[in-house]
């Protein structure tokens, strides 16, 4: 596969992940929503540590930066989908295929939670762990999930999988632009 094709593929498989975690997060909340009708229900026990619990978030992620006014929720809308659009750029100009996928985490959930904010002028948040009366997390959805596993897959790779010296050679990029595998194999063996 030519370097020009793996360049689209992978925004493609990015894109892709991006628009199943929006229909997933959309059928969810449909689903809950709809059928199983949380709105009316409130909370059902699911588990002893796990409810589905009906709440809305005029904010961002788990509850931040709450916007109650309209022109607050204006702002918040504007905000969110000008980071949703440098997230998409971000993607198109990423190189590294696990970076591609991270950023394809952000930018469904990021998408999933604007068709709310769009819709609802609140996003819908419903999963809820607690452990008795103490909730470690605030009431979440599946978009949330997403934006902050992108975020952490992002910092993993950045911290500990990424050569100190900036070589992006690996199992996944190939050879590091300007050496062959060859010539990586020789460099590594005349150092052991």
């Amino acid at each position: 596969m030519s370097l020009g094709s793996r360049f689209n593929a992978d925004r493609r498989l990015g894109l892709i992940v991006a628009a199943v975690i929006v229909a997933l997060d959309q059928a969810v909340k449909a689903i809950l929503l709809g059928p199983v009708n949380l709105y009316e229900r409130q909370v059902i026990e699911v588990l002893s540590f796990f409810d589905l619990r009906y709440a809305t978030n005029p904010g961002v992620s788990y509850g931040m930066f709450a916007a109650e006014s309209l022109e607050s929720r204006i702002a918040l809308f504007a905000v969110t989908s000008l980071i949703s659009l440098g997230v998409l750029v971000w993607m198109f100009f990423e190189k590294k295929r696990g970076d591609i996928l991270a950023l394809g985490l952000i930018l469904g959930g990021a998408v999933g939670n604007l068709i709310d904010r769009f819709r609802l002028t609140h996003v819908i948040d419903y999963a809820d762990f607690h452990i008795g009366d103490w909730r470690p997390f605030a009431v979440f959805n599946l978009a949330d999930v997403a934006i902050t596993l992108g975020v952490v897959l992002l910092l993993a790779r950045t911290l500990f999988i990424r050569d100190k010296n900036g070589d992006e050679s690996g199992p996944e990029n190939g050879p590091a632009p300007g050496k062959d595998r060859t010539a990586q194999v020789s460099a590594h063996s005349a150092t052991e």
